[in-house]
């Protein structure tokens, strides 16, 4: 991918606020659970406690987000989003340097930074089309996923290293300074930001509403959503409890746990830059409904992970299953942003989050109790299950037909 977007400055500025963002957020995807696991010595379901708290926002908060967005300017809100979210997470090493810290501390702590991120995402998404372009959308959505997708790989064995070496504690902190230094650059972005003009009348309600049906009308975007909503509640059961499992049942250490999740997230890379070719040589339905497929097959390896030679079940399944959601993401974000008008595309990728993220802290809470009850191998065979149902709707929707952004209406 040559310069492109990256040559204008305002646009690399809100690039590398979102870089600062994503690693950030990928160390304590890793730090929060061991620090959980191993310092404050929580339960399984506790843990899971930390992913419903983070995720359940989604569930309360991000339709009324959704709608408020399209009102005003996001940028803003982008800004704050991130300060907040340090001062939350700086409370974590604070507490942790006076022997204070505690599981309760630490869900609150997630829980707002949860609610925040919802804001910040919401936020995101509307303010892309916002600074860039329509026929921009593939290359600045491909862009930001490369991002998501170098941050995965890049951060779990610095992260698992640091927690072996200083604490989990003092690892969340780093997360703090990530956020700091990506609120810096977005208050650099220089480039006016556009808000649709608002109606003399407008009702909450009745706006959220517009949008729910926008995206149940749009058979799409509907198979999209529900394959996403499925897909999320199931991955949410396995990610809820999927560190405590490698921790304890394959008995592998911080630095080894993040060791892995490195090899395993390659994957996540090679989709963030193989989507817009993919979409280009197959069509953009057929890439999305065959990566989707692949996805789903993929993830039946993660239950069969065990010490030794089983390990490589663990790589192979998060190889395939990495790769699939980034290069899905490239190719449904672009689309709900091109399918959206600007008038309503903040109430879309609202109800796309909601309905796709508003089920995790449910999955998480199913993940936390079979983890209690069946046992966490148990869980991972049930979350690999769902994420393969998950794919009936794409395979029965109209995606094979739809070749570009531009066809039979959408754009």
């Amino acid at each position: 991918m040559k310069a492109g977007l990256l040559g204008r400055p305002d646009f690399r500025r809100f690039w590398l606020a979102d870089a600062l963002s994503q690693f950030g957020t990928r160390i304590s995807v890793l730090a929060i659970p061991l620090l959980a696991t191993q310092t404050l010595h929580a339960s399984a379901f506790q843990v899971s406690l930390l992913r419903t708290l983070e995720t359940a926002a989604y569930l309360l908060f991000v339709l009324h987000v959704g709608a408020w967005c399209d009102r005003i300017r996001v940028r803003p809100v982008l800004v704050v989003a991130d300060l907040g979210r340090a001062a939350a997470l700086a409370t974590v090493p604070l507490a942790a340097a006076f022997g204070s810290l505690t599981i309760t501390h630490l869900l609150v702590a997630v829980g707002i930074t949860g609610v925040l991120t919802v804001w910040f995402d919401v936020a995101h998404q509307t303010y892309l089309p916002r600074l860039i372009g329509r026929d921009e959308l593939v290359e600045g959505n491909a862009r930001l996923q490369a991002n998501m997708s170098i941050a995965a790989v890049a951060a779990p064995s610095p992260t698992g290293f640091a927690v072996q070496a200083v604490g989990g504690a003092s690892v969340v902190g780093l997360n703090a300074l990530g956020y700091l230094w990506s609120a810096l650059w977005l208050r650099a972005v220089k480039t006016p930001e556009h808000v649709p003009p608002a109606a003399e009348k407008r009702h909450l309600r009745r706006e959220i509403v517009e949008g729910l049906r926008f995206v149940a009308r749009h058979p799409v975007l509907r198979a999209v959503a529900g394959h996403g909503a499925t897909h999320g509640f199931f991955q949410s059961a396995q990610i809820a409890i999927v560190v405590v499992f490698l921790s304890r049942e394959v008995r592998l250490s911080p630095f080894a746990i993040g060791l892995l999740s490195t090899s395993t997230l390659a994957g996540a890379v090679v989709g963030a830059f193989a989507a817009r070719p993919l979409a280009d040589r197959l069509g953009y339905g057929r890439a999305l409904l065959g990566i989707g497929i692949f996805e789903g097959v993929s993830y039946q390896l993660f239950p069969f992970t065990a010490p030794g030679w089983a390990l490589a079940c663990y790589v192979l399944a998060g190889f395939g299953s990495s790769f699939g959601i980034v290069a899905m993401n490239v190719l449904s974000a672009s689309f709900q942003q091109a399918a959206a008008g600007e008038h309503v595309r903040g109430r879309v990728n609202a109800t796309v989050r909601f309905l796709v993220l508003g089920v995790a802290p449910l999955g998480s809470l199913l993940g936390g109790v079979l983890a209690e009850g069946a046992g966490l191998r148990a869980t991972l065979f049930v979350a690999a299950g769902g994420v393969l149902l998950a794919m009936g709707w794409l395979v029965f929707s109209p995606l094979r037909n739809v070749h570009d952004l531009q066809m039979h209406g959408y754009a």
